[in-house]
């Protein structure tokens, strides 16, 4: 079957130019040995847990060595903390807040006409293969791939013509963490294991850990049988070999957070001798610059001789238009059944953080990782308990609107500066730079899940954002009145209540429902907007009334979304309801009657199914 795809594949490479179709010219003048073979190696899940990048509990041999014959980023970033998202930040090379994709598993189209990475390398003649994993959190309706799946290998292409070729291995994934329960040997032993300031010493967060360092050596092994398969083809001198991972590490407070624990990334670039000249620095060394998965599409395609389209919103980093950043901007949405608006900037120093849902923790009771988890059931446990210190115990608590963060002397990030006058200015700075790039793109991620399908129409949701229907600059403002928790604001967000407009209308509910308690002049606006055209606006509404005292009429209008709203829709009324469990607003048992027999899909079954097996001993301490 393969001899039969390389003949025909060399068939039609031969009749492009007699069928005048684009890029025939480029395809076929342009010799093997003027364009290099990119393979891409991937894991999941890790940050830099890697000898070469200092960690003294790695056993990374083949990565090590890869490292020293090339280059490493040490501000590699993933854009969003979960692998969907991730994903499709790179087969798009567009931030996925400007397409309406940062939801995990979303499932966004795309506009007409979007041409992804793969199909723009494949027009100019190369040979493009995916092994195996797709997960790009959008709809496609038609294959971008010469070859995708777990068969899928550069050595089906044409004699001499070019490839681009993605490897993927999950060892280091989420799912692997947890050790067996009679596992006793360990490379390193629990006992040993450096534990982070966040995470209480318990045994299950140690043996998670140990495991996590045992996979990560799993995984290096596998890079390393990639690379001496490479060799043995006689390919290694006409490749350049980029491995990284897809976001970074698997334990809780890495993946689905905005810290370095979960974005920062290892990222490693190989050049052979006649490519050598594309590299930045000398084999072995470091380079400093920040670079993001927005700009890892671009700089593709700039070392493959492609033009970059002028809808990639990412900018190369190796290459004769190789452009350097000062910063990346990272954000995160919806993760499985849980909702978070969170956006942050990270330069050379600092990482300033902009939590739009700032009632919400940053540990929200997601069912999968509680699931696979022991190390994530031992620390809520223990937070339950009363067992954790206070940058711990953090983690379960309320998040603060605003997060800046001196690297330097804090590489953990624990050490919140927000406020303090020692950084005013820098923090100022780089709240002003996320503020001009949310505008820039358009961010999507401020129009709830729900309205943003309603919006979209029939069309994409990038068509409705860029247009002047959206009114992305008072949306901003609002969003970042509504997120500061400050009672001075509430006039204003009132107001919003009765906007034309109804994402603004939206935000004006979200910042009363952050304010609590301190939002009871609102309560008549609040109960007039459980009559809005917009079920998220209800929902917004209605939570924030559970915390004035209007149980009642909020559980009533939750559960008129639950029965007739859309999936989006019911899964925002869904968490709603859970919360004011969660915060003893609501009770346990009136709860449960109004979830049980409901007959959802995922991610919004989750809920129910979590809140039917819960029990009022499960429920947070107050602060």
């Amino acid at each position: 079957m393969n001899l039969i795809r390389r003949c025909v594949r060399r068939a039609l490479l031969a009749a492009l130019p007699l069928l005048g179709l684009p890029f025939a010219a480029s395809a076929v003048a342009a010799a093997p040995a003027t364009r290099p073979n990119v393979l891409w190696l991937t894991s999941e899940d890790n940050g830099p847990y890697l000898g070469c990048y200092g960690d003294p509990h790695a056993q990374t041999p083949h990565l090590d060595r890869l490292a020293a014959e090339g280059v490493r980023y040490r501000l590699a970033f993933a854009n969003a903390p979960v692998c969907s998202s991730a994903r499709t930040t790179l087969i798009t090379g567009m931030y996925p807040t400007s397409l309406g994709a940062q939801h995990h598993r979303s499932r966004v189209p795309l506009p007409a006409g979007f041409r992804l990475y793969p199909e723009l390398l494949r027009a100019a003649g190369y040979y493009c293969t995916n092994n195996a994993k797709t997960d790009y959190n959008v709809t496609l309706d038609r294959k971008p791939w010469d070859e995708n799946g777990p068969r899928a290998h550069y050595r089906s292409r044409a004699p001499g013509q070019p490839f681009f070729a993605v490897f993927n291995q999950t060892s280091s994934h989420e799912s692997q963490v947890a050790p067996a329960p009679d596992k006793t040997a360990f490379r390193v032993a629990p006992e040993r294991v450096t534990l982070p300031p966040y995470h209480p010493d318990t045994p299950e967060i140690r043996r998670d850990w140990a495991n996590y360092h045992d996979q990560i050596t799993v995984m290096d092994g596998q890079m390393g049988e990639l690379l001496a398969e490479l060799a043995r083809e006689g390919l290694a001198e006409d490749t350049i070999v980029f491995y990284y991972a897809d976001h970074a590490g698997a334990l809780p407070r890495g993946k689905r957070n905005l810290h370095d624990s979960g974005t920062r990334v290892p990222l490693i670039v190989r050049f052979p001798a006649k490519w050598a000249h594309l590299a930045p620095v000398a084999p072995g060394s470091w380079v400093e610059q920040p670079v993001s998965f927005v700009d890892l599409t671009a700089t593709l395609l700039e070392l493959c001789g492609v033009a970059v389209p002028e809808n990639y919103e990412g900018r190369p980093f190796l290459g004769p238009r190789a452009a350097a950043r000062e910063e990346v901007f990272l954000f995160r949405g919806r993760m499985d059944e849980r909702h978070d608006v969170v956006r942050a900037v990270r330069d050379r120093d600092h990482r300033y953080v902009r939590n739009y849902s700032p009632h919400r923790p940053w540990g929200q009771p997601y069912s999968y990782p509680f699931q696979v988890l022991p190390s994530m059931r031992s620390w809520h446990e223990a937070f339950l308990a009363g067992k954790c210190d206070p940058v711990q115990a953090a983690y379960w608590r309320p998040k603060p609107p605003e997060e800046f963060y001196a690297l330097a002397g804090d590489p953990h990030e624990v050490r919140n500066l927000a406020g303090q006058p020692a950084v005013a200015a820098a923090q100022r700075a780089l709240a002003a730079k996320l503020r001009a790039h949310l505008i820039a793109t358009r961010d999507t991620g401020f129009i709830p899940e729900g309205m943003a399908q309603r919006l979209a129409g029939a069309g994409d949701l990038i068509a409705y954002a860029r247009s002047p229907a959206y009114p992305i600059e008072r949306v901003v403002d609002l969003a970042d009145l509504a997120a500061a928790r400050a009672p001075r604001h509430l006039a204003a967000l009132q107001a919003a209540l009765a906007d034309a407009h109804p994402v603004l209308r939206y935000w004006g509910a979200q910042g009363c429902l952050i304010l609590g308690a301190q939002a009871a002049p609102a309560r008549p606006a609040l109960l007039a907007t459980l009559r809005d055209e917009s079920a998220d606006v209800r929902v917004a509404a209605a939570e924030a009334l559970g915390h004035l005292g209007e149980l009642e009429p909020a559980l009533n209008a939750l559960g008129e979304v639950i029965r007739s709203g859309s999936p989006a829709e019911v899964l925002a009324a869904l968490n709603a309801l859970d919360f004011l469990w969660l915060d003893g607003r609501a009770p346990l048992a009136r709860v449960q009657t109004m979830v049980r027999g409901l007959q959802l899909a995922e991610p919004a079954d989750r809920i129910p199914r979590h809140l039917l097996a819960a029990t009022d001993a499960q429920r947070a301490p107050a602060p």
